[in-house]
């Protein structure tokens, strides 16, 4: 029965999400249970492409990709795929009617990494964070109000916002792992080599506007979503906290990141703001 291969494609999209990101994989856990396992799908979906253009340096990884995007195609198409991540996710992009311009501009993006590693101007950064943010939260958004097309269009600009400032503090957070490995540079007119407080000072500023523009539709969300969203801007915000306050010297040369024990701290936190609706 195709039931328990899909059952088997949901694990195999949860266990990506638990593997690769606690911090995801714990906000995704405060959502409610009828929309995680939707989630988990889009996290493994995402993750997997940009694994490739990422990690697999010694395979041919636009070869990779071609197959992978080909794969996807068939998936949405057929409503079917032997690839288990592929099959769960087309089973969440037809189950909320995702428009398909959203998953073409995220793989757009993630294309654009396998050769392209400086972003000279705010266009081709903005263009970037789009497709490689900014509509991954905007699927989020359509599970999130369940296919609801009114509130899908009131709640759009905050959700790519929001994803913008995830992104952005991704970016900021692994500045040396981005440069040394992978020789990309994403934040325009920023020489990485010379990091000062004024080039850091405006990005953070520029992430903050995104946090606030993206707080708005948190507190509007259903509440099937609001605390789950609502615990993973509280984590990015702490981030973003801690990259402030961290000399620029020091980001260039190391990963800044929140311990687990604050993680835990910070849920807690959020639990109490979210029932005393304390937003």
């Amino acid at each position: 029965m195709k039931v328990i291969f899909d059952q088997v494609s949901f694990e195999c999209s949860k266990v990506v999400t638990e593997s690769y990101s606690t911090s995801f994989s714990l906000a995704t856990k405060m959502l409610s249970s009828s929309i995680r396992s939707d989630i988990y799908n889009i996290y493994g979906f995402v993750r997997f492409a940009d694994e490739i253009v990422d990690s697999f340096h010694e395979y041919e990884k636009e070869k990779l990709f071609n197959r992978f995007e080909e794969d996807l195609n068939l998936a949405l198409k057929d409503k079917i795929s032997l690839n288990p991540i592929l099959n769960s996710f087309q089973k969440t992009y037809h189950k909320y009617n995702i428009p398909y311009h959203l998953v073409g501009s995220f793989m757009k993006s993630m294309r654009m990494d396998l050769d392209k590693t400086i972003y000279s101007t705010q266009a081709e950064f903005k263009e970037y964070i789009y497709g490689s943010a900014d509509v991954v939260g905007l699927m989020c958004l359509k599970v999130f109000v369940k296919g609801d097309d009114k509130k899908y269009d009131d709640l759009k600009l905050s959700a790519m916002a929001l994803g913008s400032a995830f992104q952005k503090v991704n970016f900021l957070r692994d500045l040396k792992a981005d440069y040394d490995h992978l020789n990309r540079s994403y934040f325009p007119n920023t020489n990485l080599l010379e990091l000062d407080e004024a080039s850091k000072y405006r990005i953070v500023e520029e992430i903050k506007e995104d946090f606030n523009n993206g707080y708005q539709g948190i507190i509007k969300l259903p509440n099937e979503a609001k605390f789950g969203v609502y615990t993973a801007y509280k984590y990015y915000h702490k981030l973003l906290c801690k990259l402030q306050k961290t000399p620029s010297l020091e980001i260039k040369n190391t990963r800044i990141r929140v311990p687990n024990y604050q993680k835990f701290g910070l849920l807690a936190k959020s639990y109490v703001n979210y029932k005393l609706n304390l937003y």
